[in-house]
């Protein structure tokens, strides 16, 4: 059994073809081929909590489970382990970085399936682990023209704009509040631990195209009702995953007995079973949770990498 520390699957694990595999794992789940387990977690006396998720996809042959946990002191730690379709253990992987990527590569399918053809101004709040991702991601599913972003912290997102301007192909602009960031916007990203919403509705232009990344705990929200409610086409990575730890969502449909009629699932809309973006004028969202079926998809690419090199 192979382990693979954190560096080497970043090394074996380039962004777009973490889009790639992302986008094949959608059309194996709506093709019946994959299965996934929403996360379920373990509170622990110690204030540290234990993540699970799991997932098969017998078009590639792998199985396997993300593990991870969290404190408020020492932080996540993320290890996946992946298995052969006999059952077989296949690798360890260090799982971090690969959360990350796999992260930004599920919203790079949902920019290239609902955004706008044409659009290229991005509005990005957060500066943090999941940001970073996010907007390489982006820039991979679209052609940016500006880039704009929003931290609390005004070193940070300073820090942010020079760093990633590169990845962007544009000059990030950093501004000084939510707002100013997503006015105006082609896409707007948000990539928070936030509790309370950031990105209000009265903000968002016709046509605007939402990744909320941030938030996949009940109690954690970054959208108001506004913003979810404005959406002519709301899509989750499982819908399932969401009535438990879509805080957005959660809280957005609580009078609204009939608003999970109108959620539909990332893997359908990428197969063709549901139709996307219908006009320029729709206003998209896309509520990621994070599918362990992503985790196993891109860790059994870098096991594979890995083997071969080997070889």
């Amino acid at each position: 059994m192979l382990v693979l520390a954190e560096s080497r699957v970043r090394e074996l694990l380039p962004m777009a073809k973490a889009i790639e595999l992302v986008e094949s794992s959608f059309r194996h789940q709506a093709g019946g081929q994959a299965r996934n387990q929403p996360r379920r977690r373990l509170q622990l006396g110690s204030s540290a909590t234990l993540h699970t998720m799991e997932a098969v996809d017998l078009a590639t042959g792998f199985l396997g489970a993300k593990v991870y946990s969290t404190h408020p002191q020492t932080g996540a730690h993320f290890l996946v382990l992946l298995y052969a379709a006999d059952g077989r253990p296949l690798a360890l992987l260090e799982a971090n970085a690969l959360g990350q990527i796999r992260t930004g590569a599920a919203s790079g399918v949902a920019t290239r399936f609902l955004a706008r053809a044409e659009a290229g101004v991005v509005g990005l709040i957060g500066t943090g682990f999941q940001a970073r991702t996010q907007l390489e991601a982006v820039a991979l599913a679209r052609r940016l023209s500006e880039v704009r972003v929003y931290s609390r912290s005004e070193a940070g997102r300073k820090q942010f704009a020079a760093e990633m301007s590169a990845v962007a192909g544009v000059e990030i602009a950093p501004v000084d509040s939510a707002e100013r960031a997503i006015r105006g916007c082609d896409i707007a990203i948000t990539a928070t631990t936030s509790r309370e919403p950031v990105l209000l509705g009265e903000w968002l232009s016709e046509g605007v195209h939402i990744n909320a990344v941030g938030g996949n705990h009940a109690r954690r929200r970054e959208l108001d009702a506004a913003a979810v409610g404005r959406a002519s086409l709301v899509v989750a990575d499982s819908i399932e995953q969401s009535k438990i730890e879509s805080g957005d969502l959660l809280a957005a449909f609580e009078l609204d007995a009939g608003g999970w009629d109108r959620v539909v699932e990332l893997a359908d809309v990428v197969s063709g079973k549901c139709a996307g973006r219908r006009s320029d004028r729709d206003l998209t969202l896309f509520k990621s949770n994070g599918l362990a079926l992503e985790d196993i998809a891109v860790a059994g690419y870098v096991y594979q990498a890995a083997t071969e090199e080997a070889s």
